[in-house]
């Protein structure tokens, strides 16, 4: 049996996974870097278009490259099917807008991303696709929200950057009771820490931007799901709108999944020691983490989630001024508004990530002006507390 068909552990799976090999053997898999293919004969060619050849066409459809990281993903997330794109908001828009037509209504969690959230409530409109963001920490607003021609249920947990949970189960729930769909934007837990379709998740998006290259080098996005939702809804979209993946950075990718449980392991455990130790200091108002027992959603984390999370949101006393010089202040942790990186990274959502959201829409997610997310990297767990020490006594 190949490393492809049995039922490997995710670890091994990450690394051998999805592989096929040419002809020449390659330890390391290959980069196909071509836009076309050559068929052996005008017969060949017809038989492809028709489907009747499961070769490749044009790699804005498929790519042999793409399609191993592919494969890996659907080993790793347990799914049936998968389509890489070209960044993170590639996956969430071609997830949604390939489901729904004018008319629709979609219910989402308020709590997201800054152009997740534009796309919700500016994007999708102009199609004529209604739109209703609610407080995601409560099932019952969900299910308040409904309406006749709701479609598509969307949502990220933890979200970003306050680190609040959902409960995927239970709007997946509501979600097939009424017919419609949930896409889940999974980055903060990845794959490792979260799996939503074994939640009852119908399709599931990351930017593998973050974890899954982890190391600050490509851009590149995933969408998966069951075949059937694939071939019914995104196929024809994917194929014809072209968000497609370099095959570059598909085996950057690629490169970027064999160490990802190495990566995630280190960067959970620094990201829960940096949330105990600002969690006594005396200048910070309060500690957002999953994998601690004062996060509001505990018993939420400990039934969907298999640890904490690599992520920390906190919120310093000193408004803005302190948080700034917080920033400043830090000489391991970097200024940036990536995350999931082998760096840890830190930034001020109410100046970057979240800028552009409204006052009271700040207000009512709860980012402050004093609010911090940390990304952990995988240095020295000391190294990390020491520097946020010498940081935070400056304040």
């Amino acid at each position: 049996m190949t490393a492809s068909n049995r039922q490997f552990r995710p670890a091994t799976q990450l690394v051998h996974g999805g592989t096929a090999r040419s002809e020449f053997g390659e330890t390391s898999e290959a980069i196909y870097l071509t836009q076309g293919f050559v068929y052996d004969s005008s017969e060949a060619a017809e038989a492809r278009f028709k489907g009747e050849d499961p070769g490749f066409i044009y790699s804005r459809y498929a790519n042999p490259t793409n399609d191993m990281f592919e494969k890996r993903m659907c080993l790793l997330e347990g799914a049936e099917d998968a389509r890489a794109t070209a960044s993170g908001m590639a996956a969430i828009s071609a997830a949604l807008l390939c489901q729904l037509s004018a008319g629709d209504h979609v219910v989402a969690a308020r709590a997201l991303f800054g152009s997740c959230r534009w796309i919700v409530e500016t994007l999708l409109p102009r199609y004529g696709i209604a739109s209703t963001l609610v407080d995601g920490r409560d099932l019952a607003n969900f299910e308040a929200a409904i309406r006749p021609n709701t479609k598509v249920f969307f949502l990220e947990s933890p979200t970003n950057p306050t680190l609040e949970v959902v409960d995927i189960a239970g709007v997946a729930k509501l979600a097939n009771q009424i017919g419609a769909k949930l896409v889940v934007d999974n980055v903060f837990a990845t794959p490792l820490l979260q799996k939503p379709l074994e939640l009852g998740a119908h399709v599931v998006a990351y930017s593998a931007t973050k974890h899954i290259d982890g190391q600050g080098r490509c851009l590149g996005g995933v969408i998966l799901s069951d075949k059937d939702w694939i071939d019914e809804h995104l196929h024809d979209y994917f194929r014809h709108t072209g968000p497609s993946l370099s095959p570059f950075n598909a085996w950057t990718l690629l490169k970027g999944l064999e160490t990802l449980p190495l990566r995630v392991r280190q960067q959970s455990e620094n990201a829960g020691r940096i949330a105990d130790f600002l969690a006594d200091h005396p200048a910070v108002a309060r500690v957002i983490y999953p994998g601690r027992a004062d996060h509001p959603q505990a018993d939420i984390c400990a039934r969907q989630m298999k640890g904490g999370s690599t992520l920390v949101a906190f919120e310093l006393k000193g408004g803005k001024a302190a948080a700034f010089a917080l920033q400043n202040g830090l000489e391991v942790v970097k200024i940036s508004n990536n995350l999931g990186d082998s760096k840890s990274l830190i930034t001020h959502p109410a100046t970057t990530t979240h800028k552009n959201l409204a006052d009271d829409a700040r207000d009512e997610l709860g980012i402050s002006d004093g609010m911090l997310r940390f990304s952990a990297g995988i240095e020295d767990g000391t190294d990390l507390v020491e520097d946020f020490e010498r940081a935070l006594s400056g304040l």
